[in-house]
């Protein structure tokens, strides 16, 4: 299953178009809560499609009944640059646990790249559902990585997946290595750089929200 929230119109295409534009995004500030927007909007849309309990509650004046979810789902994020995402997820699963994935890509002297995964800190996500972010998905290598990673431990109850932009490229390599995932995307874009940097994308969504790394 894949959504594109881009594929409705709404006005978390205007959240996407400021990301996307190069003089808006001398706002870091502004950058990363138009992450944070995206993920409120992106936990909204995942909130219709887990489970709910009716539960009854007392209020002033008499009982209601509500339907709540059963569960809380367990949010993982790659670091830096799933941070303001993981944010807006967090603040709708208000109750949800976190975990936290280190990868990043190590370029060779050929102009290639490997992913590097530094640790994972997580709860047990033994039956739970899993919601796993990270803005940029390009060559899907590293989500593949690091979702493995997870389901190689744990016996994940659903795998939801969740990005800003992607790529096909991605999207391709995601769905024939996590075939039970939900993928949950802003956007989808056809090109990817020689050094697999999605085209037109918005540049590196962790330079932007927290400033140029050194190497």
């Amino acid at each position: 299953m894949m959504f594109v929230l881009s594929n409705i119109s709404s006005i978390a295409n205007n959240f996407i178009a400021e990301l996307r534009d190069a003089e808006i995004q001398a706002d870091s500030m502004r950058f990363r809560r138009n992450m944070e927007r995206l993920g409120e909007i992106f936990a909204y849309e995942i909130s219709k499609t887990l489970r709910y309990v009716e539960t009854e509650f007392e209020t002033p004046l008499g009982t209601a009944a509500v339907s709540v979810l059963q569960q809380q789902p367990v949010l993982a994020t790659i670091l830096r640059a799933g941070l303001p995402l993981h944010q807006g997820l967090l603040n709708f699963f208000d109750q949800a646990d976190s975990a936290f994935i280190a990868a990043y890509r190590k370029e060779t002297a050929g102009g290639d790249f490997t992913i590097i995964k530094e640790y994972v800190s997580s709860p047990d996500l033994n039956d739970r559902v899993v919601i796993v972010s990270d803005p940029m998905l390009a060559t899907g290598q590293s989500i593949v990585l690091s979702c493995k990673e997870l389901m190689d431990q744990y016996n994940l109850k659903e795998l939801h997946i969740v990005s800003v932009i992607a790529s096909v490229e991605g999207i391709t390599h995601v769905k024939a290595n996590l075939p039970n995932a939900k993928l949950w995307v802003g956007a989808v874009d056809e090109e990817m750089t020689t050094k697999a940097y999605i085209v037109p994308g918005l540049g590196d969504a962790g330079d932007l929200a927290y400033g140029q790394k050194d190497g």
